[in-house]
């Protein structure tokens, strides 16, 4: 008589998961060993993922570097003088790079798109990564894409790439659940700092936009894997910022109102942007697109015909950044730029191969500065002095207005600039950007892409997993001066630790928890979103009870 091989399996699952929560345990009981045990791992964490993100950014580099030569020193003089051979030449290529990236985007679906909403999702416990085929998918599509000339930026394959890269480490080390996730968020983090630079950046996004949680346990990772990983990236690319904007001045108080006036603009534009990437599936859905090599097709030949119309809204974006802050474009030029660079920017991200819109975004919203700042100046409210300090405030603004992640964004764009004599207008703009997006009932666009990606492709598995989630208890949150047994239940929830300044405190129901509180619960993977929503957010009773 055969064994039943399902009984093996869940009885093998279960010995598994025995030994990670017995794993778990004693990490929390040592906590203070835990704790410097990751700040170690971080290192680590940043010398892999600095590495895997330099070989792409070199391929990039290499990739964008024979798309411009071949554009300026043959095709369009090819054209131009009736030689098509160098286009055809071109296309036959493009067809060739459609081909691997329709491939390759078969063989790992994970990797597809900006990665960040993957990363958030296995973070949460809901989604899960095949960590050696998204890496390599992820280094070389992204380098074949973006090179061929989409608009997609380096940030979100740069940071999918750090968090595989940590998960991969975690899961030869044997870690547990709860440790890998703290190890994914630093490599995220390593992986925005390495990709522009920016480690103050990729620690506060990691920290505001992924785990949402500044714990001593994701803090000490976080810090040392981005600052890692950025000394791995400059041993490789040197110290230069991602921009190189000169005669940034310090905008006066008097023209403060001016930066309202722009953030208040970048908070309904970025509503708008989100919106149109949550809905160009709907022109990807048209009856001409009938497999996925047809979108990817049309996205080339779109960027190949814009080679020759407007070249610069081709690729992330950065020289045009450079370009809008000291060279005096015409207003209908940055119109131009900025309605080409929107459509082909959802065209790009639209088709599906990896590329995130991070970089895109950026240069929509220092065209959407650019802009406004030149009809500032035409209206002589500014002089052309100011019109730098636009650009960079139209980045951060139109960021925080669709990412919402102010503080991020503004780090990012002081490091991208390497100027920090104007941090209170980015700050300033930051904020009320924000606001404007939050009045309007705009989703964070990272938030509605993963919901979306749950809906369309539910990942039973994962949310099946078991997992310990932890919850920090904010101040002014529901559970804050309640005792434990007001936490509402779930189904298939313990809680199994509760710390209070790092100390251990047997989880009593009658232990009453305080702001700063950090309760451990062993729960299944699909409650994680909504157990940690409830320590940091003020929730409505009904929504209590419905819970």
């Amino acid at each position: 008589m055969q064994p039943d091989s399902s009984k093996t399996d869940k009885s093998s699952s279960s010995t598994a998961f025995n030994r990670q929560l017995l794993q778990t345990y004693i990490a929390l009981d040592n906590w203070h060993k835990f704790r410097l045990r990751l700040f170690v791992e971080g290192i680590f964490v940043g010398i892999l993922g600095g590495l895997a993100i330099s070989l792409f950014r070199f391929l990039l580099g290499e990739a964008e570097k024979y798309r411009i030569f071949l554009y300026n020193t043959y095709i369009i003089p090819g054209f131009s003088a009736g030689d098509f051979k160098p286009l055809l030449f071109w296309l036959a290529i493009l067809a060739i790079a459609g081909l691997a990236l329709y491939g390759m985007g078969r063989y790992a679906p994970e990797a597809g798109g900006s990665g960040i909403p993957q990363v958030k999702g296995v973070i949460l416990g809901v989604m899960r990564m095949r960590w050696i085929r998204i890496l390599w998918v992820k280094i070389l599509a992204g380098a074949v894409g973006i090179g061929a000339g989409l608009s997609l930026g380096r940030e979100g394959p740069s940071i999918q790439i750090g968090a595989v890269a940590a998960q991969g480490m975690s899961r030869l080390l044997g870690r547990t659940r709860m440790e890998e996730r703290y190890l994914i968020t630093s490599g995220a983090s390593a992986g925005l700092a390495a990709a522009f630079n920016a480690p103050l950046a990729g620690m506060m996004f990691a920290l505001e936009e992924l785990h949402r949680n500044f714990s001593g346990a994701v803090l000490l990772p976080t810090m040392t894997s981005a600052i890692t990983a950025t000394i791995v990236t400059r041993f490789f690319f040197g110290t230069n910022t991602s921009f190189t904007i000169t005669h940034l001045v310090p905008v006066p108080a008097n023209h403060l109102g001016y930066v309202v006036i722009l953030a208040i603009a970048s908070g309904f534009a970025g509503i708008f942007f989100n919106w149109g990437l949550l809905n160009i599936s709907k022109f990807y859905n048209l009856p001409i697109f009938r497999n996925n090599f047809m979108k990817i097709a049309f996205a080339l030949l779109s960027a190949c015909f814009l080679g020759f119309t407007l070249p610069d809204v081709l690729g992330g974006g950065n020289f045009l950044v450079d370009k809008l802050a000291e060279y005096p474009y015409t207003l209908s030029m940055i119109l131009l730029l900025f309605v080409g660079k929107y459509i082909f920017t959802l065209i790009s991200y639209g088709c599906g191969v990896p590329g995130g819109f991070f970089l895109p975004l950026l240069v929509i919203g220092a065209l959407l500065g650019a802009a406004e700042g030149r009809v500032m100046v035409m209206m002589g409210l500014i002089t052309d002095i100011y019109i730098p300090n636009i650009v960079i405030i139209g980045m951060v603004s139109l960021f925080a207005a669709s990412v919402r992640s102010p503080i991020t964004g503004t780090l990012l764009i002081l490091e991208m600039t390497g100027d920090f004599g104007h941090l209170m207008s980015l700050a300033l703009a930051s904020a009320v950007a924000y606001i404007v997006a939050e009045l309007l009932h705009g989703e964070p666009i990272y938030d509605s892409l993963l919901k979306r990606s749950l809906a369309s492709h539910p990942d039973k598995k994962a949310e099946e997993q078991r997992t310990i989630v932890e919850v920090p208890i904010a101040s002014g949150s529901i559970l804050e001066n309640k005792p434990l047994s007001r936490v509402p239940h779930l189904k298939q929830t313990v809680v199994v630790n509760v710390k209070r300044e790092g100390q251990n405190m047997i989880p009593d129901p009658e232990t009453v928890l305080k702001a700063g509180d950090f309760i451990y619960i062993l729960t299944a993977a699909k409650n994680a979103e909504r157990l940690q929503k409830l320590g940091e957010e003020q929730l409505p009773k009904d929504h209590i009870r419905k819970i």
